[in-house]
């Protein structure tokens, strides 16, 4: 009976120290995990919290909070992206704005100065300031059309749209356009009728800011073409051009906020860099995806894929 005894309190004493190793041990795995933590939140590094342990829910917390490091460094990075890309949109924007109002400023005291015009050369310098104030309206019009898409303020109800229709309408609309520039057009779009599920506006304005982009950088090609096609799941939008095209490493950045390229900056590429993130804006407003392909002189494609309407 005393044998038996012994040996349970040799068991309880065995038991107890374990659970004082144990609980010794998982105090230095949280003090060594609280340390870390510390530590890379306030260099702001990408280190993660590793520990060799074979508690179960310790491993469960290392697991999960090396998940919210994860997502807290990709916060940062992306914040400091948008933060980067708000410098960049501002400076943009002082230069495009600074610039047609300092010729409307001028022509203006040019004007108002200037005795010896003639009528007809204040009509030009008239007509001169109204070009560049529509200019200046374009601009901000189209900052407030992005602040609302990006805001969510801006929705756009879903319905069954023709889309043969949608595009032949849109390349008719630049076909004097197409033509003034000595330019082909090649239009492929089935007779076989196509439906998706889209939004006629928001369409309109996604065609119009590609066929635009095309005029604008695709005129070397003297090429401008515009494709319709489906599958069983999707319908396709192909707005392409021959021209100089887009290199690969700039194939993501063109969508963002006031990215233009560097001769964008050259009085015949002049452009705001804002209509293909207006653009991509619409169409995920649509529940779609747009794709850049480009291979110079020979085919730059911008894609919009949309949900086919099957009935």
């Amino acid at each position: 009976m005393t044998i038996l005894w012994i040996g349970i309190i040799v068991l309880l004493i065995i038991i107890i120290v374990f659970q004082f190793i144990s609980a010794k041990r998982r105090t230095a795995d949280l003090k060594y995990s609280y340390t870390m933590i510390n530590h890379i939140l306030e260099q702001k590094s990408s280190e993660r919290v590793l520990r060799i342990t074979y508690d179960p829910t310790l491993q469960s917390l290392l697991t999960a909070i090396n998940s919210l490091l994860d997502w807290n460094h990709e916060l940062s990075a992306q914040f400091t992206r948008t933060e980067l890309a708000m410098r960049r949109m501002l400076a943009n924007v002082s230069h495009d704005l600074k610039t047609p109002l300092t010729v409307v400023l001028g022509t203006i005291e040019t004007i108002l100065h200037d005795s010896s015009l003639d009528e007809e050369e204040r009509l030009r310098l008239l007509t001169l300031v109204h070009q560049k104030v529509i200019e200046i309206v374009k601009l901000i019009n189209k900052f407030f059309d992005l602040a609302k898409l990006e805001s969510g303020d801006q929705d756009f109800a879903l319905t069954r749209v023709h889309m043969n229709s949608v595009c032949k309408e849109s390349i008719l609309s630049f076909y004097d356009l197409i033509h003034s520039k000595n330019l082909k057009a090649v239009i492929e779009i089935p007779e076989a009728p196509i439906y998706a599920y889209a939004n006629e506006e928001a369409l309109e304005r996604i065609l119009n800011n590609l066929m635009d982009n095309a005029l604008r950088y695709g005129t070397d090609g003297k090429v401008i073409g515009i494709t319709l096609r489906n599958d069983e799941s999707y319908v396709y939008m192909d707005v392409w051009d021959q021209g100089k095209g887009i290199n690969e490493k700039h194939h993501d950045l063109v969508f963002e906020r006031m990215y233009t390229l560097e001769d964008s900056r050259n009085k015949s590429f002049q452009g705001s860099g804002l209509g293909l993130t207006i653009t991509k804006r619409l169409v995920e407003q649509l529940g779609g995806e747009i794709h850049l392909h480009s291979k110079p002189y020979t085919k730059t494609v911008f894609t919009v894929q949309l949900p086919r309407a099957t009935y």
